[in-house]
């Protein structure tokens, strides 16, 4: 009987399936729902230091391959999470989930709050979100090594506890070396990649207009449009990272087949945003019950018989 266990920094997940933060995941009625779905686990909306209304609507439409969106980082704030954080980890001390934190402003507000993490009562595991917007005139902060590099460093003067980074998908060779030789130089967990493709444009055909306000309709494109970047960003990573370093697959996972090929490219958890939005939380379990008969019609008992075994034609 073929099992879709994944082992994850230590931790058991009944399968390796979550939501990507920024879908279901606003407040703890979200939360809960996600706890109570057929996902392995969750992760929360990617918090800053103060709640943020966001950007203008419309900025989330379904495409027909995918989405568009300039959210602009909407949220209650960390002080929300954090709190919610720690009564659901004091509640169930063995379902590990994922805290998400971010910055809209820059450095400073990433150190201050991890500061503010690292001095709560939450031990879990943090998801730092290195992919959204920066100060004016920088790129997102994993777009730059030397301050990502500068950042994590001052992280690791305080923090002690376990975290990984979220991503932006990277376009080429040097620049997945580059951040997988900054990655590798420290005590991180896991990464995740990837984030949405960035300032993508959609044209409405009927009205010859762009389909969402903010940024004159730019934004990140995300589902199947990305799949094959995110699978070459969890593939080259793979192949990059400490082996102590976990990977969570994110971008393009409509089906079963989608979910397996992230982790033949080396991803431990995989996680699901468009199509958990225009699907709703039914997605979990057929997204399982379609892994789960990859599995069986190859003769795998679990996931380990074939994570990161990706061939090639050598």
């Amino acid at each position: 009987m073929a099992t879709l266990q994944a082992t994850f920094y230590g931790h058991t997940f009944d399968n390796p399936f979550m939501n990507a933060s920024g879908v279901h995941c606003m407040d703890k009625t979200e939360l809960d729902e996600l706890a109570a779905s057929a996902s392995g686990s969750f992760v929360t909306k990617s918090a800053t230091a103060d709640s943020r209304d966001g950007n203008p609507e419309p900025r989330y439409i379904n495409l027909e391959l995918g989405s568009i969106n300039s959210m602009g980082l909407p949220n209650l704030g960390l002080a929300y999470y954090l709190e919610d954080a720690i009564k659901r980890q004091a509640a169930n001390p063995d379902t590990p989930f994922f805290l998400s934190v971010a910055s809209y402003k820059g450095f400073d507000e990433y150190v201050s709050n991890m500061k503010h993490i690292q001095e709560s009562d939450y031990t879990g595991l943090v998801e730092l979100n290195l992919s959204c917007p920066n100060v004016p005139g920088k790129p997102q902060m994993a777009y730059d090594f030397e301050d990502t590099e500068k950042l994590l460093n001052e992280i690791f003067k305080f923090y002690t506890k376990p975290f990984g980074v979220k991503l932006p998908p990277y376009f080429d060779f040097m620049h997945f070396d580059k951040i997988a030789d900054v990655l590798n130089k420290f005590d991180i967990k896991f990464v995740n990649c990837v984030n949405s493709v960035g300032n993508g444009l959609y044209i409405d055909e009927a009205t010859d207009t762009v389909v969402i306000k903010p940024k004159g309709g730019f934004g990140g494109i995300g589902g199947e449009y990305i799949k094959p970047t995110a699978l070459a960003n969890v593939r080259a990573l793979r192949q990059r990272l400490n082996p102590s370093i976990d990977i969570i697959g994110t971008g393009g996972i409509l089906t079963g087949r989608d979910a397996y090929e992230h982790l033949l490219c080396g991803a431990s958890m995989l996680q699901v945003g468009t199509q958990l939005h225009k699907e709703g939380l039914g997605v979990f379990e057929r997204l399982n019950t379609e892994l789960l008969a990859i599995l069986e019609a190859k003769g795998y008992t679990s996931i380990a018989d074939f994570k990161g075994k990706l061939a090639t034609l050598d």
